[in-house]
């Protein structure tokens, strides 16, 4: 079976006669290990040339071997034809050709945003506290236009990328409307709010599960099978206020990307504790924890114990103490119980690790961790 095949596999009902193994959050794995990944100029991350996109992209696929693959989307045809980079040496430029504007461009920060993102607007000085002002935060487009994006040729590098690489299953990445609100209240007034004026939340949930509607679309014009949730801080939130503020935007993503012909992966970050029957009513073909931190533990074995072959489970192998300082025999203890969880899953299984890849973690060590997994799962086929 390919990567694609075993994925596809795994998230059905079926299941999989064959593990799947993979990584989640490539693209900070690929921010943080550019040098080891890929002999190119850091700068091809931002060319406009569809080549030199796909060149960098298909190394960093042949370094890193894994079954599945985020799709990029990418600027439309006319707006491509009038940017160029200039590489001097006193940086590298993007430059409009037909108004002749100049932007730096920065090289993406190893371990954090990246210098070229607005954060300040994520987090206005003066939190919104109404609804027009939740109103200018959140912005609606038009609805999506399927033929019009892909006319555009929005989807130009997100095709050949399949026809590069078809082997690996094509995923992308939403957030949950809940989670969003993040982004422009920061920790401390989203916390408030969710107490003092549950109204405010529900609207700007309204509006972002509006938006993460569009992701979803945009997602099946690129021709992704898979969408990744993520979803942080609710873990914060007692189970009514979950089922109440949170729970019914996430079906309502979930449920657009099953009837776009996707499959839905609910990344859920934090303890589980107290919340199984609600994080398994998502309606979510699989469901994604972290490794045990922040003074929680999430032993796989229980994760499956309490899924009940309702969904499909992703692994949550260590990613710090394991992936990055455990030893050899380490790694293959931890696959190893990973492995013994996934049997008791009828094959709705896909082994993954908890959270993302740390910078101190060499490439070489991810390959390894390929390697041991695959090669654990092809003996035990």
């Amino acid at each position: 079976m390919t990567g694609l095949q075993r994925v596809a596999a795994a998230l059905s009902p079926a299941g999989s006669p064959e593990l799947p193994v993979v990584i989640c959050y490539e693209g900070i794995f690929v921010r943080d290990h550019w040098p080891q990944l890929s002999e190119l100029p850091w700068w091809y991350q931002f060319t406009p040339d569809l080549e030199r996109q796909l060149a960098w992209r298909t190394a960093v696929a042949a370094a890193l071997p894994l079954d599945w693959i985020h799709l990029p989307a990418f600027p439309a045809r006319d707006e491509r034809d009038r940017t160029a980079l200039d590489v001097t040496t006193d940086g590298v430029w993007r430059v409009d050709t037909v108004t002749g504007q100049r932007e730096l461009l920065h090289q993406p920060q190893v371990s954090g945003w990246s210098p070229t993102g607005d954060i300040a607007s994520m987090h206005p000085a003066q939190p919104a506290a109404t609804v027009a002002a939740v109103d200018e935060l959140i912005p609606l487009g038009d609805p999506f236009d399927a033929a019009a994006f892909r006319a555009s040729g929005r989807a130009d590098l997100a095709d050949a990328l399949r026809a590069a690489i078809p082997d690996r299953y094509p995923i992308r990445h939403v957030n949950s409307p809940l989670w969003s609100c993040y982004g422009i209240w920061g920790f401390e007034d989203l916390m408030m709010l969710l107490i003092t004026d549950p109204d405010l939340i529900h609207h700007a949930c309204e509006r972002y599960t509006e938006q993460a509607l569009q992701t979803v679309a945009e997602a099946a014009a690129l021709g992704a099978q898979g969408i990744w949730i993520e979803e942080a801080l609710t873990d914060l939130l007692g189970a009514p206020s979950y089922a109440q503020l949170c729970l019914p935007y996430l079906q309502r993503v979930v449920q657009a990307i099953q009837a776009a012909g996707l499959r839905a992966i609910h990344y859920y970050c934090g303890s589980p504790a107290g919340k199984w029957d609600l994080l398994l009513s998502s309606g979510a073909e699989a469901l994604a924890l972290e490794e045990g931190k922040k003074g929680f533990e999430i032993d796989i074995a229980e994760v499956v114990e309490q899924v009940a072959g309702r969904c499909a489970v992703f692994g949550n192998l260590d990613a710090i103490h394991v992936l990055q300082d455990g030893s050899e025999l380490s790694l293959q203890r931890a696959i190893a119980a990973q492995r013994a969880a996934a049997a008791r899953t009828a094959g709705r299984f896909v082994l993954s690790i908890g959270s993302p890849v740390t910078p101190g973690t060499p490439v070489s060590r991810v390959q390894r961790y390929y390697e041991l997994a695959r090669q654990a799962a092809d003996d035990a086929d």
